[in-house]
């Protein structure tokens, strides 16, 4: 029984190396993705999300003194929706979105190459102290400023694989 899984699995490896895929970081920073990603430059975005989102960007792209090919511009749209009404109209829940829409544009010809969106979404309770609810508000934007850019950087990656001449 168990030299046949151990068939099965050597079998499923070779198929699967014979697939063409690949990793999307291959060969770390000096790769197709690691290296294109340290060329981009990410312009201001506005609101106090704009800066944690930038802020995260920019840990996440690895500007280490490459010179800048392409220059990221992002807008976005936070918003916070309040639900859960009680019998007394007051919001029990919120609903905290963040979506961006970035484009990735090439400093040598100023043509826009990359012009997608990303976004996430939290749900954060209201309590009876409202510090505990700004502060839940500000730790759902921070985490929501991580996972977008993740999203955008992946995208950005994955372009990057697939434009490699």
């Amino acid at each position: 029984m168990k030299r046949a899984a151990a068939l099965l699995l050597m079998a499923a490896a070779g198929m699967a190396s014979g697939c063409g895929l690949r990793p999307l970081y291959a060969d770390g920073p000096s790769g197709a993705a690691g290296s294109r990603l340290s060329q981009v430059e990410v312009g201001p975005i506005d609101e106090r999300s704009g800066w944690l989102l930038r802020n995260a960007l920019v840990d996440r792209l690895q500007q280490g003194g490459a010179a800048a090919a392409y220059r990221l511009d992002v807008e976005i749209d936070d918003d916070i929706t309040r639900f859960g009404i009680r019998g007394d109209a007051a919001a029990t829940r919120e609903r905290r979105t963040l979506r961006a829409r970035f484009q990735l544009v090439d400093l040598a010809t100023g043509e826009t190459v990359l012009d997608s969106t990303a976004g996430s979404d939290a749900g954060i309770d209201i309590t009876s102290s409202e510090y505990a609810t700004v502060a839940a508000e500000q730790t759902a934007a921070e985490r929501l400023a991580k996972e977008v850019a993740d999203d955008i950087v992946g995208r950005l990656a994955l372009y990057f694989t697939r434009a490699e001449p």
